[in-house]
């Protein structure tokens, strides 16, 4: 399917998420040459997370067509459709399974899209799990050098062939770079879904957030929120913060905020989390940033990746006016480029895909490290999950790629994923306070 300089590109991008639509949309118009027109259809997998049309419009990317798919109706979708690149924004056990299917649909046919995949932003857990179900697509995307770095020191630490780590940088940065001293000092805390977890942890730190607006009313100090209340994100959020907030007394400087994150950054003057990747944006900007210490530098929390940032600050360092400085050294392993560096940070990808697509005599068949082979007793279980059998075929009973669901259907899906966001968010919750009395 090579390319021409008159034709547009077809991009397929399949996401389970908010998040991940908005990491796979933006990548997908990044990867694509300059001079070169995309035609982007819009893939979203049926799962607790689908996003919703407010978190879809938040995002910015706008596709030509949207739908919402099973694995089994993704892959019959991109057999019919002649694509040139797709993009599997998805978590890893769900990329791996489209692999698989993937595999099985093209077999040996030589003419077939490059397959992309990556993840969203900052990798601090299950390094070897997430990478590992990623192994099979032609580009593996790293967003810093660190990560790429150790993304091939993972797959040629099993034997696997790790040409497919190709090094970029998150494709949701840009904006203008912080001037400061205009207007209002805006504080902004990014808030998280499952970080921390517990109760305690989230409302100390909306405790301390409030407590920072009443010392500093002359500040207007904003929670910014991932979703509103029903609505989920890529990690379930059993405690929103904007239940807790309904038993605060805030002053009238503090306030809960939604939408997109650089809009946000636009007037912020100091940006404060846990461990967003939110804090990549604000350094990308020069923004004053700040990853919070008070609950510990701690692996389940995430921020141990910003050891040696110069970001590591608390509440009480914030509250006397410390501003942190981070290391030059460490936000360029970041990926982060605040030094103009980013305009050319998806250059090798880009060359990367249009050789592949013009390779003479087309693409080899995709080769994940997992198999029947390597590992009998986990890829199955990966694979049914998304109802395909172990060679990737979908099993009996799986939706069919040729139809789309009726209207019964649809209202039957619609139902029980507003069951089940009930249940994590309120029942759940409830039954554990009941086991704790």
């Amino acid at each position: 399917m090579p390319e021409s300089a008159t034709k547009a590109r077809r991009i397929a991008v399949l996401a389970d998420s908010d998040t991940r639509w908005k990491w796979g949309a933006l990548t997908a118009s990044r990867l694509s040459p300059e001079g070169v027109a995309v035609h982007l259809d819009g893939y979203l997998l049926r799962g607790r997370a689908t996003p919703t049309p407010r978190q879809l419009r938040e995002v910015g990317a706008t596709p030509d067509t949207l739908r919402e798919v099973t694995a089994a109706e993704f892959l019959g979708a991109v057999e019919r459709e002649p694509y040139d690149v797709l993009v599997l924004a998805l978590v890893g056990g769900a990329v791996q399974a489209v692999l698989h299917g993937l595999r099985r649909a093209w077999g040996d046919r030589p003419r077939r899209p490059v397959v992309v995949t990556g993840y969203v932003g900052v990798v601090y857990e299950k390094l070897a799990d997430g990478l590992l179900l990623r192994h099979g697509a032609d580009l593996v995307l790293a967003n810093s050098r660190q990560d790429a770095e150790r993304f091939r020191a993972v797959y040629e630490g099993v034997g696997a062939d790790a040409s497919a780590v190709t090094e970029v940088a998150l494709p949701f940065l840009g904006g203008d770079a912080y001037r400061g001293g205009e207007g209002r000092h805006t504080v902004v805390f990014a808030a998280q879904p499952s970080v921390p977890g517990d109760r305690a942890g989230r409302a100390y730190l909306l405790d301390r957030l409030i407590r920072h607006a009443r010392r500093h009313p002359g500040r207007d100090v904003l929670l910014k929120l991932r979703s509103r209340p029903g609505e989920h994100t890529t990690h379930i959020e059993e405690l929103p913060y904007q239940k807790l907030a309904r038993r605060a007394d805030p002053p009238p400087n503090f306030r809960l905020v939604y939408g997109h994150m650089g809009e946000v950054l636009d007037t912020t003057d100091l940006l404060v989390t846990v461990s967003s990747t939110a804090a990549l944006e604000s350094l990308h900007r020069r923004i004053p940033t700040a990853v919070l210490t008070d609950l510990g530098v701690r692996e389940a929390l995430g921020n141990h990746h910003f050891v040696g940032s110069g970001c590591l600050a608390s509440w009480d360092q914030l509250d006397e006016g410390h501003l942190p400085r981070p290391d030059p050294g460490w936000v360029a392993r970041q990926g982060v480029a605040a030094d103009g560096a980013y305009a050319t940070a998806f250059d090798t990808a880009r060359a990367r895909i249009t050789r592949l697509l013009g390779r003479p005599g087309g693409l080899p068949p995709l080769a994940p490290y997992y198999s029947t082979l390597t590992a009998p007793g986990y890829l199955p279980g990966i694979l049914a999950r998304h109802h395909l059998a172990p060679d990737g075929t979908p099993l009996p009973g799986a939706p069919g790629a040729d139809r789309a669901p009726g209207p019964v259907r649809q209202i039957v899906r619609r139902a029980a994923r507003g069951a089940y966001r009930h249940g994590v968010q309120r029942v759940a919750p409830a039954i554990r306070r009941m086991g704790e009395l």
